[in-house]
């Protein structure tokens, strides 16, 4: 049987252009465009080295991918033994360099994954109340990841914006 909704496959730092190379023969072998979304969650540090490998051998591969980023889940840290938080800046800079990459490959990004929330928490260090790890125990509710809280998740907006139009 062919898979016939559209598909999501987070791709981390080790995602080896081969292993991404045969999903893409696996999960969209008709190459249907808009099927198959990769979402890159590289991290902030490895995204530079990682990333432009994968897009240059579907480049090379002619196939049809959308590619979409989140930038939460590979800047997840832990303090202690088990309060995982993110920092703002490791976020945003992941964020910038996906939208770099992609542009610089000549490819268009096609969308952002965030966990954000509306509440006042205190899950994400940094930002322009730049929350500091010691703070992270006033207001952290998550049960699983950390979020942006509100005020956080409107200067990633902010700064996602100027991401976009200096491209």
């Amino acid at each position: 049987k062919k898979i016939k909704n559209p598909i999501g496959v987070k791709l981390g730092p080790k995602t080896s252009v081969e292993e991404m190379l045969s999903l893409i023969d696996v999960l969209n072998p008709e190459d249907e465009p808009g099927r198959l979304t990769f979402i890159t969650r590289m991290g902030a540090k490895n995204i530079r080295t990682v990333l432009p490998p994968l897009i240059d051998a579907v480049s090379k591969s002619g196939k049809s991918i959308l590619w979409v980023c989140d930038p939460m889940h590979g800047n997840t840290l832990l303090h202690g033994d088990t309060l995982k938080y993110r920092k703002f800046d490791d976020i945003v800079g992941e964020a910038h360099l996906f939208w770099t990459i992609l542009k610089e490959q000549g490819c268009n990004p096609a969308g952002m994954h965030l966990e954000i929330t509306a509440d006042n928490v205190t899950e994400c260090t940094g930002g322009l109340r730049n929350i500091t790890v010691e703070q992270l125990h006033h207001n952290y509710t998550t049960a699983c990841d950390p979020r942006l809280n509100a005020e956080q998740s409107v200067e990633f907006a902010f700064k996602l914006s100027e991401i976009i139009n200096n491209s």
